[in-house]
């Protein structure tokens, strides 16, 4: 599945935003994914996720045990990802502001794990998640996403695979453009949630 493929399915499902928009970095940006627009459908999820489950086999990352999602934005595409890698999925959770496993899910000392999420704009959640993996005992080989905002810039600590690069100026919010300083920020992500 090639850039434009990937960007085809989002603007299909309604979710490339323009506006004004504060990213759970704290960024701010013209433009954004809201990738649960496209997880509205299954279909689409299916065909987003399939294509990184095989990037992710082509790439040399496919021998792991299980795959492990940030909460909330990782849980689809790590689960629907897990269903075309034939392994199983488990989310972290942010408990007191940290990520932690629950709800039962472990990973072995020295489990090879990937971390699936599905945006990827500085690779914050990422880092995180991969930092309680470690500390757990696992060895994450590698991190997937469906899109790299950054497109190859986030340094995430380990090999990442993403089905696409989207690159799209973000700016702190002390330094946006007249333009999008003269346009209301809403924050449409998901961190920061209890």
């Amino acid at each position: 599945m090639n850039s434009q493929e990937v960007l085809d399915v989002f603007r299909s499902c309604d979710a490339i935003l323009d506006g004004h928009f504060i990213l759970s970095s704290g960024l701010r940006s013209a433009t954004f994914l809201q990738k649960q627009r496209v997880f509205m459908y299954a279909d689409k999820a299916e065909i987003l996720c399939k294509a990184l489950a095989e990037k992710i086999i082509a790439e040399g990352y496919g021998d792991i045990s299980q795959v492990v999602s940030p909460a909330i934005g990782g849980i689809i595409p790590g689960y629907e990802t897990s269903r075309h890698l034939k392994k199983p999925a488990i989310f972290t959770e942010r408990v007191n502001g940290k990520f932690e496993l629950r709800r039962g899910f472990e990973v072995q000392k020295g489990e090879k794990v990937i971390v699936v999420e599905d945006i990827v704009s500085t690779g914050l959640s990422i880092r995180e998640c991969i930092e309680t993996l470690k500390e757990l005992g696992a060895d994450v080989v590698a991190a997937a996403c469906l899109v790299d905002r950054s497109d190859g810039e986030a340094d995430v600590g380990v090999p990442l695979v993403s089905l696409t690069g989207f690159k799209v100026p973000a700016y702190p919010a002390d330094n946006l453009p007249p333009e999008l300083a003269a346009i209301p920020a809403v924050k449409p992500g998901s961190r920061g949630l209890q």
